[in-house]
Protein backbone atom coordinates (compact mmCIF):
# COMPACT_ATOMS: atom_id res chain seq x y z
CA UNK A 1 0.00 0.00 0.00
CA UNK A 2 1.25 3.27 -0.89
CA UNK A 3 2.07 5.89 2.41
CA UNK A 4 3.20 9.03 0.44
CA UNK A 5 0.23 11.05 0.53
CA UNK A 6 -0.29 13.39 2.73
CA UNK A 7 -3.70 12.45 4.30
CA UNK A 8 -3.78 15.53 6.59
CA UNK A 9 -3.47 17.74 4.38
CA UNK A 10 -6.70 15.80 2.11
CA UNK A 11 -8.48 16.35 5.33
CA UNK A 12 -7.40 20.28 6.31
CA UNK A 13 -8.67 21.30 2.27
CA UNK A 14 -12.10 19.68 3.21
CA UNK A 15 -12.35 21.39 6.13
CA UNK A 16 -11.13 24.87 5.27
CA UNK A 17 -14.22 23.94 1.52
CA UNK A 18 -16.74 23.12 4.28
CA UNK A 19 -16.48 26.57 6.45
CA UNK A 20 -16.25 28.50 3.32
CA UNK A 21 -19.05 27.07 1.43
CA UNK A 22 -21.09 27.04 4.62
CA UNK A 23 -20.02 30.75 5.39
CA UNK A 24 -21.33 31.93 2.07
CA UNK A 25 -24.44 29.68 2.72
CA UNK A 26 -25.74 32.39 5.10
CA UNK A 27 -24.74 35.15 3.63
CA UNK A 28 -26.23 34.00 0.10
CA UNK A 29 -29.85 32.87 1.91
CA UNK A 30 -29.58 36.54 3.58
CA UNK A 31 -28.90 38.54 0.41
CA UNK A 32 -31.44 36.59 -1.42
CA UNK A 33 -34.35 38.12 0.88
CA UNK A 34 -32.23 41.24 0.63
CA UNK A 35 -32.68 41.05 -3.34
CA UNK A 36 -35.93 39.57 -3.13
CA UNK A 37 -34.43 36.91 -5.58
CA UNK A 38 -35.64 33.68 -5.74
CA UNK A 39 -33.20 32.29 -7.96
CA UNK A 40 -30.87 33.27 -5.27
CA UNK A 41 -32.86 31.54 -2.15
CA UNK A 42 -33.07 28.70 -4.44
CA UNK A 43 -29.13 28.50 -4.53
CA UNK A 44 -28.87 28.91 -1.13
CA UNK A 45 -31.03 25.90 -0.72
CA UNK A 46 -28.41 24.10 -2.78
CA UNK A 47 -25.28 25.09 -1.22
CA UNK A 48 -26.56 24.07 1.96
CA UNK A 49 -26.62 20.62 0.36
CA UNK A 50 -23.52 21.29 -0.78
CA UNK A 51 -22.77 21.85 2.86
CA UNK A 52 -23.62 18.88 4.01
CA UNK A 53 -22.03 16.62 1.59
CA UNK A 54 -18.62 18.45 2.16
CA UNK A 55 -19.22 17.74 5.76
CA UNK A 56 -19.54 14.29 5.38
CA UNK A 57 -16.37 14.27 3.12
CA UNK A 58 -14.55 16.17 5.58
CA UNK A 59 -15.90 13.32 8.80
CA UNK A 60 -15.10 10.29 6.49
CA UNK A 61 -11.59 11.83 5.12
CA UNK A 62 -10.38 11.94 9.40
CA UNK A 63 -11.98 8.36 9.43
CA UNK A 64 -9.67 7.43 7.31
CA UNK A 65 -6.59 8.34 8.96
CA UNK A 66 -6.99 5.45 11.43
CA UNK A 67 -4.93 2.07 11.50
CA UNK A 68 -5.55 -0.96 10.86
CA UNK A 69 -6.88 -3.22 13.24
CA UNK A 70 -8.24 -6.99 13.21
CA UNK A 71 -11.31 -6.32 12.10
CA UNK A 72 -10.29 -3.97 9.25
CA UNK A 73 -7.12 -5.63 8.21
CA UNK A 74 -6.97 -3.08 5.15
CA UNK A 75 -7.27 0.01 7.36
CA UNK A 76 -10.27 2.89 7.22
CA UNK A 77 -8.97 4.17 3.36
CA UNK A 78 -12.43 3.26 1.78
CA UNK A 79 -14.36 5.48 3.98
CA UNK A 80 -12.61 8.41 1.72
CA UNK A 81 -14.70 6.79 -1.55
CA UNK A 82 -18.43 6.76 0.98
CA UNK A 83 -17.09 10.43 1.23
CA UNK A 84 -16.77 10.84 -2.57
CA UNK A 85 -19.57 9.06 -3.19
CA UNK A 86 -21.86 11.06 -0.95
CA UNK A 87 -20.45 14.40 -2.57
CA UNK A 88 -20.75 13.08 -6.22
CA UNK A 89 -24.60 12.00 -5.66
CA UNK A 90 -25.31 15.33 -3.73
CA UNK A 91 -23.87 17.23 -6.56
CA UNK A 92 -26.10 15.10 -9.51
CA UNK A 93 -28.90 15.88 -7.46
CA UNK A 94 -28.41 19.68 -6.97
CA UNK A 95 -27.58 20.06 -10.53
CA UNK A 96 -30.50 18.29 -11.44
CA UNK A 97 -32.29 20.81 -9.02
CA UNK A 98 -31.37 23.84 -10.94
CA UNK A 99 -31.62 22.51 -14.59
CA UNK A 100 -35.53 22.21 -13.84
CA UNK A 101 -35.55 25.54 -12.47
CA UNK A 102 -33.45 27.14 -15.12
CA UNK A 103 -35.54 25.16 -18.05
CA UNK A 104 -38.71 26.19 -16.11
CA UNK A 105 -36.94 30.22 -16.41
CA UNK A 106 -36.85 29.18 -20.29
CA UNK A 107 -41.13 30.41 -20.80
CA UNK A 108 -41.32 32.73 -18.15
CA UNK A 109 -38.17 33.99 -17.22
CA UNK A 110 -38.64 36.67 -14.21
CA UNK A 111 -37.69 40.31 -13.08
CA UNK A 112 -34.36 40.33 -10.89
CA UNK A 113 -32.93 43.28 -9.10
CA UNK A 114 -29.76 43.15 -11.25
CA UNK A 115 -27.33 45.48 -8.82
CA UNK A 116 -28.12 43.42 -5.57
CA UNK A 117 -27.45 40.11 -7.96
CA UNK A 118 -24.00 42.07 -9.15
CA UNK A 119 -22.92 42.65 -5.17
CA UNK A 120 -23.49 39.09 -4.07
CA UNK A 121 -22.40 37.73 -7.40
CA UNK A 122 -19.16 38.92 -7.09
CA UNK A 123 -18.72 37.32 -2.79
CA UNK A 124 -19.81 33.84 -4.39
CA UNK A 125 -17.24 34.14 -7.35
CA UNK A 126 -14.54 34.81 -4.45
CA UNK A 127 -15.73 32.27 -1.50
CA UNK A 128 -16.15 29.76 -4.16
CA UNK A 129 -12.61 30.41 -6.01
CA UNK A 130 -10.51 30.56 -2.41
CA UNK A 131 -12.21 26.92 -1.89
CA UNK A 132 -11.41 25.62 -5.20
CA UNK A 133 -7.54 27.23 -5.08
CA UNK A 134 -7.41 25.26 -1.90
CA UNK A 135 -8.88 21.60 -3.24
CA UNK A 136 -6.85 22.17 -6.48
CA UNK A 137 -3.64 20.01 -5.23
CA UNK A 138 -5.96 17.25 -4.08
CA UNK A 139 -5.12 13.65 -5.44
CA UNK A 140 -8.18 11.44 -4.06
CA UNK A 141 -11.19 10.99 -5.70
CA UNK A 142 -13.11 12.69 -2.98
CA UNK A 143 -10.56 16.19 -3.25
CA UNK A 144 -11.45 15.74 -7.13
CA UNK A 145 -15.34 15.13 -6.63
CA UNK A 146 -15.46 18.14 -4.02
CA UNK A 147 -13.12 20.33 -6.69
CA UNK A 148 -15.97 20.11 -9.09
CA UNK A 149 -18.56 20.41 -6.76
CA UNK A 150 -16.81 24.00 -5.90
CA UNK A 151 -16.11 24.60 -9.28
CA UNK A 152 -19.77 23.98 -10.76
CA UNK A 153 -20.27 26.56 -7.88
CA UNK A 154 -17.38 29.14 -8.54
CA UNK A 155 -18.80 28.47 -12.50
CA UNK A 156 -22.12 29.46 -11.42
CA UNK A 157 -21.30 32.29 -9.70
CA UNK A 158 -19.58 34.10 -13.14
CA UNK A 159 -22.75 33.36 -14.90
CA UNK A 160 -24.95 35.36 -11.79
CA UNK A 161 -22.04 38.33 -12.91
CA UNK A 162 -22.31 38.36 -16.23
CA UNK A 163 -26.01 38.00 -16.79
CA UNK A 164 -26.22 40.53 -13.83
CA UNK A 165 -24.10 43.04 -15.77
CA UNK A 166 -25.57 42.13 -19.03
CA UNK A 167 -29.26 42.32 -17.21
CA UNK A 168 -27.91 46.03 -15.80
CA UNK A 169 -27.70 46.97 -19.25
CA UNK A 170 -30.45 45.38 -20.97
CA UNK A 171 -33.50 43.78 -20.43
CA UNK A 172 -32.94 40.26 -21.17
CA UNK A 173 -33.47 38.16 -18.05
CA UNK A 174 -33.42 34.97 -19.92
CA UNK A 175 -30.10 35.24 -19.89
CA UNK A 176 -29.36 34.09 -16.30
CA UNK A 177 -31.17 30.56 -17.22
CA UNK A 178 -29.23 29.93 -20.70
CA UNK A 179 -26.16 30.39 -18.58
CA UNK A 180 -26.82 27.95 -15.41
CA UNK A 181 -28.44 25.64 -18.11
CA UNK A 182 -24.62 25.59 -20.16
CA UNK A 183 -22.52 25.52 -17.02
CA UNK A 184 -24.41 22.96 -15.54
CA UNK A 185 -24.05 20.29 -18.51
CA UNK A 186 -20.16 20.73 -18.77
CA UNK A 187 -20.43 19.95 -14.71
CA UNK A 188 -22.56 16.86 -15.12
CA UNK A 189 -20.32 15.38 -17.91
CA UNK A 190 -17.02 16.18 -15.36
CA UNK A 191 -19.07 15.05 -12.32
CA UNK A 192 -20.21 11.69 -14.10
CA UNK A 193 -16.35 10.97 -15.19
CA UNK A 194 -15.57 10.91 -11.68
CA UNK A 195 -18.03 9.21 -10.02
CA UNK A 196 -17.36 6.39 -13.19
CA UNK A 197 -13.86 6.02 -10.90
CA UNK A 198 -15.74 5.94 -7.19
CA UNK A 199 -17.71 2.75 -8.77
CA UNK A 200 -14.96 0.79 -10.44
CA UNK A 201 -12.77 1.30 -7.30
CA UNK A 202 -16.24 -0.01 -5.38
CA UNK A 203 -16.48 -2.99 -7.53
CA UNK A 204 -12.90 -3.49 -7.03
CA UNK A 205 -11.84 -3.30 -10.89
CA UNK A 206 -8.09 -3.86 -11.91
CA UNK A 207 -6.48 -0.62 -11.71
CA UNK A 208 -5.54 0.43 -15.17
CA UNK A 209 -1.60 0.68 -14.46
CA UNK A 210 -1.95 -3.42 -13.63
CA UNK A 211 -1.56 -5.72 -15.90
CA UNK A 212 -1.85 -9.42 -14.99
CA UNK A 213 -0.67 -10.90 -17.66
CA UNK A 214 2.52 -8.94 -18.00
CA UNK A 215 2.80 -9.34 -14.09
CA UNK A 216 2.31 -13.28 -14.50
CA UNK A 217 5.10 -13.19 -17.14
CA UNK A 218 7.63 -11.59 -15.14
CA UNK A 219 7.15 -13.54 -12.23
CA UNK A 220 7.15 -16.92 -13.83
CA UNK A 221 10.80 -15.12 -15.63
CA UNK A 222 12.08 -14.91 -11.69
CA UNK A 223 14.61 -18.03 -11.19
CA UNK A 224 13.01 -20.74 -8.80
CA UNK A 225 9.59 -19.39 -9.65
CA UNK A 226 7.65 -22.54 -11.01
CA UNK A 227 4.00 -20.97 -11.62
CA UNK A 228 1.89 -18.25 -9.88
CA UNK A 229 -1.91 -18.56 -10.15
CA UNK A 230 -4.71 -16.89 -8.77
CA UNK A 231 -3.91 -13.43 -9.47
CA UNK A 232 -6.31 -10.45 -8.03
CA UNK A 233 -5.55 -6.67 -7.84
CA UNK A 234 -7.63 -4.07 -6.66
CA UNK A 235 -7.68 -0.36 -5.05
CA UNK A 236 -8.53 0.67 -1.61
CA UNK A 237 -9.49 4.34 -2.37
CA UNK A 238 -7.72 4.88 -5.75
CA UNK A 239 -4.50 5.78 -4.70
CA UNK A 240 -3.48 2.42 -2.76
CA UNK A 241 -3.55 -0.48 -4.39
CA UNK A 242 -3.42 -4.30 -3.17
CA UNK A 243 -2.07 -7.20 -5.33
CA UNK A 244 -2.64 -11.04 -4.15
CA UNK A 245 -1.28 -14.04 -5.98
Amino acid sequence: MSADHDHHGSSDNLKVAFFLNFGFTILEIIGGFWTNSIAILTDAVHDLADSISLGLAWYFDKISDRECNPRHTYGYRRFRLLGGLITGVMLLLGLGFVLYHAIGRLSDPQEVRAPGMLALAVLGVLFNGAAVLRMKSGTSLTEKLVSWHLIEDTLGWVAVLAGAGIMMIWDLPIVDPILSIGISLIVLWNVGRNLKKVFSVMLQTTPDSFDAEDFEADVIAISGVESVHHIHCWSIDGESHVLSA
